[in-house]
C-alpha cells in the first residue's frame, strides 16, 4: 500500500473523528456523554449562551409571557417553576411585566447558567433560583400554578422522569408548558425525540393531563401547553 493510500485513508479517518466530535459535542451538546458532560459543556458556554441563541424580545412577550400572564390572571401571587431555566430566558420575558406580583423560581444544573441568569434580572425580588437536577425536583407536590421546561427534554436523562416530576409538582388544576423538538435536527437525536403527534398521545397516555394542545412555536420546537387534572397523580 502506498503513501498515497494510506495518507487518504488517515484523512477519512480524521475527518470522521472531526464529525463525530462535532455530533457529539456540538450538535447534540454531549447528551450522549452524560450529565455532567452536559453541565459542562454549560457552564463553559454561558457567558455567550444568550448571544448564541440570539432570543427575540418581542417573540418571547408574544409567544411565552402573554399567554402566561393571561392563563394566571385570576390568581393571586402565582407560582412559576422554570425547569432548565439556563440563563433565565422565561423568568425574563415573565418578570418585563412590573404588574406581576407572583415568584418564579428557576431550576437549573448549571451553576454558571444561573450565575449568568441571575446577573441578568439584577436580584428581582420576584425570582429566586435553585441548583438542582431535573430528575428529583426538590419540591414538595402539588406546588405550583404553572411548570415550564423548554427546549431541555432531550437532553436529560430520561425525559418521561422528568416530565413526571414536572407533573407531580403542578397542582391539580394548573398548568404545563414543554418544548419537543422538530424539524430535521431531531433526528440528530435518536432514541431521545419523536413526533410531535406521538409526544402528545404519549403525555396523554401517561399522565393525568388535560387540553393537551401543541402550538408552533420556533423552528426547531413545538410549544405544547397541557393542564394537570383535577384528581392528583400518583
Amino acid at each position: 500500500m502506498n503513501s498515497t493510500i494510506l495518507l487518504l485513508i488517515l484523512a477519512v479517518v480524521l475527518a470522521l473523528a472531526a464529525i463525530l466530535l462535532w455530533w457529539l459535542l456540538i450538535a447534540t451538546e454531549g447528551v450522549y456523554l452524560g450529565r455532567r458532560i452536559v453541565t459542562w459543556l454549560y457552564d463553559v458556554y454561558a457567558n455567550r449562551y444568550d448571544s448564541i441563541k440570539a432570543y427575540v424580545p418581542d417573540w418571547e412577550q408574544w409567544t411565552l409571557a402573554e399567554p402566561i400572564h393571561k392563563m394566571l390572571s385570576e390568581i393571586d401571587q402565582p407560582l412559576i417553576l422554570d425547569v432548565a431555566t439556563g440563563t433565565a430566558r422565561l423568568p425574563a420575558a415573565v418578570l418585563t411585566a412590573p404588574e406581576f406580583d407572583g415568584t418564579v423560581i428557576g431550576l437549573d444544573r448549571s451553576a454558571k447558567m444561573l450565575d449568568m441568569a441571575a446577573q441578568k434580572l439584577n436580584a428581582d425580588r420576584r425570582v429566586s433560583f435553585v441548583l438542582s437536577d431535573a430528575v428529583a425536583l426538590p419540591f414538595h407536590s402539588d406546588t405550583f400554578d404553572l411548570v415550564c421546561c423548554l427546549e431541555a427534554l432531550e437532553f436529560v436523562p430520561d425525559q418521561w422522569q422528568v416530565i413526571a416530576e414536572i407533573v407531580r409538582v403542578t397542582h391539580p388544576g394548573g398548568a404545563i408548558a414543554i418544548t419537543n423538538r422538530k424539524g430535521w435536527q431531531r433526528w440528530l437525536y435518536p432514541f431521545r425525540t419523536q413526533d410531535t403527534q406521538r409526544f402528545v398521545r404519549e403525555l396523554q397516555r401517561r399522565f393525568d393531563l388535560d387540553s393537551v394542545t401543541p402550538t408552533l412555536w420556533q423552528m426547531d420546537y413545538d410549544l405544547i401547553w397541557a393542564m394537570k387534572g383535577t384528581a392528583k397523580t400518583s
